[in-house]
């Protein structure tokens, strides 16, 4: 499916400059340009406050999830509202930075740094402190549970 370097792994915080863009880590850079993703599709994630952002390939696998269900049954009426209403396209500029939009920071919180995490197959935007509560939570969630992480 996927090699190992294609994929985005890890997390890096970057702060935002002051015409509003962050630079893309080049890790992630790198995985973007292997998988050839020019067109970056994002959308706000179902479960954390975050924006989750990767190539076509992300939302074409939401969409034959949709497509797969009645169309007018309630879960592809709110799969579509999650995944078309709260998507949009964007691209990175010739540096590799991202614009940080109104839709970025009014989702996440992000004000001056972001930090970038990995989730295989795509990665997300955080607010830095709301990353470090999060994984601290899913780490102490898994040891409560008695499994390893």
């Amino acid at each position: 499916m996927f090699r190992v370097m294609s994929r985005f792994l890890s997390n890096a915080t970057n702060r935002i400059d002051a015409k509003g863009r962050v630079s893309v880590p080049s890790a992630f850079r790198s995985v973007l340009a292997q998988r050839n993703i020019q067109e970056l599709y994002c959308f706000q994630d179902f479960v954390f406050p975050a924006i989750s952002v990767g190539g076509l390939d992300l939302l074409e696998r939401f969409e034959r999830q949709i497509a797969a269900e009645d169309p007018f049954s309630p879960d592809a009426n709110e799969m579509s509202l999650l995944i078309h209403g709260g998507g949009v396209f964007m691209k990175l500029d010739a540096e590799g930075r991202l614009m940080v939009t109104d839709f970025i920071r009014g989702f996440t919180g992000i004000s001056d740094e972001v930090t970038f995490v990995g989730r295989a197959d795509h990665f997300q935007l955080w607010q830095p402190q709301a990353f470090l509560a999060a994984q601290a939570q899913a780490r102490g969630e898994r040891k409560l549970a008695g499994k390893r992480s």
